[in-house]
Formats: C-alpha cells, structure tokens, sequence
C-alpha cells in the first residue's frame, strides 16, 4: 500500500471519528453515528472528485472507505462515553485528519491536472470540507467560525506538499513536510490561539435611515 493511500485512509478515518463524535454529543442512535461518520470522512474527497471529474467518486469505486467509516463510526458509539471533553478532541482529530487531507487532495489535484494552483485548491477543500459539513449538520458552531488558524493551516501544508514535489523531493519527504506543517500551524492555532486580525468595521446604517 502506497503512502498516499494510507493518507487517505487516515485522512478518511480520523473525519470519520470527528463525525462519530458530533453524532455522540447529539446522543443518537447507531444509524446516526454511521450517517456522521460517513458524510463527515468522505465529504471533503467527495467533492474534489466531482470538481476534478473523477467519477464514480473515490468510495464508489473502492467501498473500503465506506467501510473504514463504518468501523469508525461503530467504535465511538462504543467508546465516546470514556472521553471527559468530546470537543476537545473532535478539534485535535480534526486537526490530524486535515493534516492527512491536505496533503491526499492536493496529490490528486496535482496528478489530475499538472497545476500547482489547483493541488493546492484541491488540498485545501478536501481537508476543509468534510469538517464543515460535519458542524452544519449536526447543527453545531463551524470550525471555520472559530477564532484559531482553520483554512491557513491546510493551504499552508498543501502549498509545501505541492511545491515539494514540483522541486523534485522524494513522495515520503513531500508528504512528510505538508502534514507536520499543517499539523504544526493548527496545533499551534489551537494550543497557543494564534489567529488573524479580524476584520473591523463602523456600525452600519439602518435599512430605514437609507434613502
């Protein structure tokens, strides 16, 4: 099995589980940790494939993801009750699983059509989305509406990954230097709070005062 394949799995896997979670903290049934872990674990891959045209989309043609997140779905509904803070580590899996991600989507992205700029749009949806999904179905805050560093932190290690590989370094270091990278900036986000300034603005004027 290749590295770039066992990106995927982990990157699928640990989606996976970050579903599983938000479906725990909703307390429902079995079916529902499966139908998180699933829309949350290939969401993101789903969607590069349609943008690239790669179709069928990558579980269609290898239901082993659709497995993988079966089996991860199954193990939370049993385990989730022995974790004191959920959220805390639904974010921290997130944060491994775009570090996976990134790096899987902008290989893709890459291969599919020769472009940095697309690897790197590529890396950083597949990453991106299945976490967003995630939050908007089960109702709760989006990770992008958190203060810490979210969309950097997968661009930043989709760029590396890219531009490495564009320069000639070896798949395993490529890869190698994308994830940490990624890892570390999102880590970093969630450890220390590193943000961006945030935009500030004069009170608007009320739609009545408009003329």
């Amino acid at each position: 099995m290749s590295l770039l394949l066992y990106l995927d799995y982990a990157g699928v896997a640990l989606f996976a589980a970050t579903g599983a979670l938000a479906a725990s903290r909703k307390q429902l049934d079995l079916i529902g940790f499966l139908f998180f872990a699933i829309i949350t674990g290939t969401g993101g891959g789903t969607v590069r494939d349609i943008i690239l045209g790669r179709l069928p989309v990558f579980w269609v043609l290898n239901p082993g993801y659709i497995v993988v997140c079966c089996v991860m779905g199954v193990v939370v509904f049993f385990t989730a009750h022995l974790v004191e803070s959920r959220y805390r580590l639904l974010i921290w899996l997130d944060a491994v699983g775009l570090a996976a991600y990134c790096v899987m989507g902008a290989a893709k992205g890459l291969a599919a059509t020769g472009s940095a700029t697309i690897a790197i749009v590529t890396g950083t949806m597949t990453a991106t989305l299945g976490g967003v999904l995630r939050d908007l179905i089960a109702n709760e805050p989006s990770v992008l509406l958190r203060p810490e560093v979210y969309i950097t932190a997968a661009l930043i290690g989709a760029s590396i990954f890219t531009a490495a590989t564009l320069l000639g370094a070896p798949l395993y270091w490529a890869s190698a230097g994308g994830a940490l990278a990624a890892f570390a900036v999102r880590g970093g986000a969630l450890y220390f709070g590193w943000t961006f300034p945030t935009y500030r603005h004069k009170p608007g004027r009320h739609p009545d005062d408009v003329l």
